[in-house]
């Protein structure tokens, strides 16, 4: 195999969606400038070629994490898909998508709309229980390949941290009211005091969250809680005893090292999606990629089959 010359961008989509990150309107998604920013520092700081929104063009293979928002300038070049971590859960926008696909953007359901492009030459997902989900959902399934994720393939290595403090109760909120989903906020510090029932309660902020006001709604009810907006969020979970999330991706990692998980989707189903736990996700995904790029199709080909 050739060396493979790769270039890398923040997160785009169409005209569409490049008018709305520019009038501020993305600012809770990956399609805003904050994580576009944070995307392009951590691209500089471990010297990763920048082609910023694929304007170089002429590439033989696009790797992305998302097919619900695809920029034009991609149309025609294979597409591989990487499933990025847990779904939004389905609302009523994603029934209107799924009824009407070609008249509504995919991105109107959120993230419930992976994989429904059809335009990918292969989906990389997490898990068995993820590919026959997807498959239910409309996806096709000879393009679906179970590799796991390179996110959640090794939960286990999060058990070796300096994290001082164990044995508590971990609370991982969400970013529902910011991404625009119904939330009672204070219904939710209150099943977490339940759970407690007096342990130690922290309070770990989605990135997304509105920090000064979730900060005055827990302290306004569970004054002795610590809570954080910033920290090693697996770490946290590996030391907890009790982890309660909402739909936050952490409880595949609360679920994977065996604690006792409390999630707004249901724990049946966690279990059946939980990614595969094989420690080379990355490899796996590579040599998706690398079949699909022309050398190696060009490769395979002069090559005589050869019996095992």
């Amino acid at each position: 195999m050739r060396p493979i010359d790769a270039r890398f961008t923040p997160f785009y989509g169409g005209a569409p969606v490049t008018v709305m990150r520019r009038l501020g309107l993305l600012e809770t998604t990956i399609g805003g400038d904050k994580l576009r920013s944070r995307c392009i520092r951590y691209l500089q700081e471990h010297a990763l070629t920048i082609d910023l929104d694929g304007t170089a063009g002429g590439y033989d293979l696009v790797v992305s994490g998302t097919d619900v928002a695809l920029p034009d300038n991609i149309s025609g070049c294979p597409l591989v898909i990487v499933q990025e971590g847990i779904l939004d859960p389905p609302g009523l926008a994603w029934g209107l998508v799924r009824r009407f696909p070609t008249r509504l953007p995919r991105w109107l359901a959120g993230t419930t709309s992976t994989g429904l492009s059809g335009k990918y030459r292969q989906f990389c997902v997490a898990s068995r229980g993820y590919r026959d989900w997807f498959i239910e959902q409309g996806a096709p399934a000879e393009r679906l390949v179970v590799t796991g994720i390179p996110n959640f393939d090794d939960c286990a290595a999060y058990l070796d941290n300096d994290y001082p403090r164990r044995h508590y109760v971990l609370v991982c909120s969400s970013d529902a009211r910011e991404t625009f989903k119904r939330h009672d906020r204070p219904a939710f510090i209150r099943r977490a005091l339940d759970i407690a029932a007096g342990r130690e309660l922290i309070f770990k902020l989605h990135p997304n969250e509105n920090a000064r006001r979730a900060r005055r709604e827990i302290k306004s009810l569970a004054p002795e809680a610590s809570v954080f907006s910033e920290g090693p969020t697996e770490a946290m979970v590996a030391n907890c005893s009790v982890l309660i999330t909402e739909w936050s991706s952490v409880a595949f990692v609360g679920l994977a090292l065996g604690k006792e998980v409390h999630s707004s989707h249901s724990m049946a189903e966690l279990v059946r999606l939980l990614p595969e736990q094989n420690r080379s996700a990355a490899q796996r995904i590579a040599r998706v990629c690398e079949q699909l790029l022309p050398h190696a199709a060009q490769a395979e080909r002069r090559t005589p089959e050869v019996a095992a």
